[in-house]
């Protein structure tokens, strides 16, 4: 998709001028009564025809021309181009403008055409002689006309429809994308993934910028562009000009920049006076869908809880917004926006690229984080004599094994308490690294400090 293309349609090859009225005179436009000079034989008519042509419509169409003999003088197919001219405006030879007047898109027509409505007793020198009578074989492929605006049919919508497409939101929709005579150009089923785009602001073409307008996640629509609010008189790429589209879209999901993350709890327990909050471990079940429903990961068909140290930077932002203030047994969901969820890029092969995100939440257990800025903490008074508590050997000299001993029996004690959910050996090999200011392997008692006599260390 992209703004539709501006300029001047340029003028028709030479032979395309055969369908034109030679003398300038405006053609007078008679419909479709057959009468004995002007004869229309109706060769193949679509069962579905919303729309007829009438005077002052733009048309494309194909036509092979013929003398009465078989005789070809001409053929838009040969030059693999439709022929695009508005009717009831003089710009057509008098015949061919009332023979087309009443067709259907898709419809196929045999005209014969006398010489007093084609080229009369002039002709066209070389080749087209005079008082020829003219046989056309049409097909019509498109018709539009200026006053058209966009299109809109929905056939289906969502039960469920809390928010609607607005100015400024992303959307992520799948599209089918033909012309009116059904062919495809376009389509992004054919690639397996969705279009992603803002809507209003000129990324697509006007007619879908308009039509997307209202729409809800899970909504499928038709959305009918006329030329003058699609791709132009030039077209684009394998879009010629001045095609009507159809796009059958699929809304999948969409969001705006300004979106934070949406909360709504289903269940709290009678007792939830314990609520989850920075650096508590938590375990909790999730089923992880897009907003169409797409499952995309779920703890509960894995058979294991996922487990986090809140605000620790282990999940997105938008889920560790959507955590906080949760109490044990509470179920809740959490929609996540893209920019809080896994932005543009997405997860390779998991999660699409600027989808929002569905979590069905169930908190199962919580775990008493330390206070910020703490690894360890003491449940009680500090021995004034901790380090010649540490040091066993008596020499002074404190050693990993030792540290590490004298730690974990404190915490196996209940004196002591490790930052939970974080792997405890590393978090005591920092804690002695720190104490080790020379970096010698081994802790004195002149290195050794608690956090209150030097602030910038958090291990003890």
């Amino acid at each position: 998709m992209a703004p539709r293309a501006r300029g001047r349609r340029p003028p028709p090859p030479p032979l395309l001028l055969l369908l034109l009225w030679v003398t300038g005179q405006a053609a007078p436009v008679a419909g479709l009564g057959l009468d004995a000079e002007l004869q229309v034989e109706r060769r193949s008519v679509p069962d579905e025809c919303p729309r007829t042509v009438r005077s002052g419509d733009f048309v494309r169409y194909h036509y092979v021309g013929t003398f009465p003999d078989g005789q070809k003088f001409d053929s838009s197919y040969d030059r693999d181009s439709t022929f695009n001219v508005f009717v009831g405006k003089g710009q057509l030879i008098a015949g061919m403008d009332q023979a087309l007047v009443g067709m259907c898109v898709n419809e196929r027509r045999f005209v014969k055409i006398p010489p007093k409505l084609a080229y009369g007793s002039e002709g066209v020198s070389g080749v087209i002689p005079p008082d020829s009578v003219l046989h056309f074989d049409v097909l019509l492929m498109d018709i539009w006309n200026s006053d058209d605006q966009v299109q809109v049919h929905t056939y289906f919508k969502p039960p469920s429809c809390p928010r609607t497409i607005q100015v400024s939101d992303f959307v992520r929709y799948h599209y089918n994308g033909t012309f009116l005579d059904g062919t495809l150009f376009d389509s992004s089923y054919s690639r397996n993934r969705t279009f992603d785009t803002y809507i209003g602001q000129g990324y697509v073409i006007a007619g879908m910028d308009e039509g997307l307008l209202g729409v809800c996640i899970g909504e499928k629509r038709r959305i009918v562009v006329p030329p003058h609010l699609g791709y132009g008189e030039e077209g684009r790429g394998n879009i010629p000009g001045s095609a009507v589209l159809v796009f059958d879209i699929h809304v999948i999901d969409f969001h705006n920049p300004s979106d934070s993350i949406s909360i709504t709890s289903h269940y709290k327990p009678p007792d939830c006076s314990v609520l989850s909050k920075k650096g508590d471990y938590l375990k909790y079940h999730y089923n992880a869908s897009l907003l169409d429903g797409t499952l995309l990961d779920s703890t509960w068909n894995l058979g294991k809880t996922y487990n986090i140290v809140l605000g620790s930077g282990q999940v997105v932002l938008g889920m560790d917004m959507g955590l906080r203030e949760m109490c044990v047994g509470e179920k809740r969901t959490v929609i996540i926006p893209p920019h809080l969820g896994y932005g543009e890029a997405g997860v390779d092969g998991e999660v699409p690229g600027s989808a929002v995100l569905v979590f069905d939440i169930e908190l199962l257990e919580l775990v008493a984080g330390l206070p910020e800025g703490y690894m360890f903490i003491w449940n009680g008074e500090v021995s004034p004599n901790l380090f010649e508590e540490i040091d066993k050997d008596g020499n002074g000299e404190v050693l990993l094994e030792e540290f590490s001993e004298y730690i974990h029996a404190q915490v196996a004690s209940g004196k002591g308490k490790l930052a939970p959910g974080f792997d405890a050996e590393m978090i005591v090999k920092n804690m002695f690294t720190n104490q080790d200011r020379n970096g010698d392997g081994k802790v004195t008692a002149e290195e050794f400090k608690l956090k209150d006599q030097e602030a910038k260390h958090d291990e003890l």
